[in-house]
């Protein structure tokens, strides 16, 4: 793949490619931390109809797979954009190839760090809804500095989060679970003096609402993605929730 870059913050996409890598993008500025800013990519030129409606909202998935929750919405949302974030390279150029099979020009697909991506790529207040369906558990203790859950994580998702705008998080891993909530308890907290490093906005930061099935999940279906599938035919518990960055709230 060869994508022409302009002004050093654009993408021009050849007709019909649907995937995207690091290597495809600007390099970061040598000011990164000093000016932040300055790393942001025009997401509206990773997708055709943009050009012409701006306003058309724009989801992210975080760790789509195979592809199959976001072929399945994308299709009933075609005034819906729809960028799938996916680290294995197996998974993003399988789930790439679905997207072009189907000829969806609403879903992009990147293979990269997706929360290094929100915090450097993503510009404020863009994004309408973030996904984070069955992410890795990882269940060693060293390594749960790996979660997607974080401080940080939490930090830019509210940032690039439009007011209104919501993170949808689904998983089969009671641990895991155990870990997201004792997060997400402190960012819903009203508390003036929550502890929410990298925080200081105006309370709470989120709102914990009640998970609601996406109109492409299944009957008995949570997200319906393969993951998902996989673990109701093992029986496993599910555990859902819906976080909501309020209307009030700035990027």
């Amino acid at each position: 793949m060869s994508f022409g870059l302009s002004r050093g913050k654009q993408l021009d996409p050849a007709p019909g490619e649907v995937g995207f890598t690091n290597a495809d993008l600007p390099p970061l500025p040598d000011d990164l931390l000093e000016n932040p800013e300055a790393a942001r990519l025009d997401l509206d030129a990773w997708f055709p109809a943009r050009a012409q409606d701006p306003s058309r909202p724009l989801d992210l998935e975080i760790g789509p797979g195979k592809g199959t929750f976001l072929l399945q919405q994308a299709e009933l949302e075609p005034g819906t954009d729809f960028l799938g974030i996916e680290w294995a390279k197996e998974f993003f150029t399988y789930a790439a190839d679905r997207v072009r099979r189907r000829g969806l020009t609403n879903v992009r697909l990147l293979h990269a760090d997706a929360t290094e991506f929100l915090r450097w790529r993503v510009g404020d207040g863009v994004l309408r809804v973030i996904h984070l369906y069955f992410s890795d558990p990882w269940p060693k203790k060293r390594h749960h500095k790996n979660r997607v859950v974080q401080d940080a994580f939490l930090t830019q998702a509210h940032r690039t989060l439009m007011p209104g705008g919501e993170l949808r998080v689904v998983t089969d891993h009671a641990d895991l679970w155990a870990w997201d909530e004792a997060h997400f308890e402190r960012w819903c907290s009203p508390a003036p003096d929550a502890d929410t490093p990298g925080y200081d906005g105006p309370r709470p930061a989120f709102e914990r609402q009640t998970f609601d099935r996406p109109e492409s999940a299944g009957e008995h279906e949570l997200v319906g993605t393969n993951f998902e599938r996989k673990y109701r035919e093992e029986g496993r518990d599910f555990y859902a929730v819906t976080l909501l960055k309020p209307a009030g709230s700035e990027a």
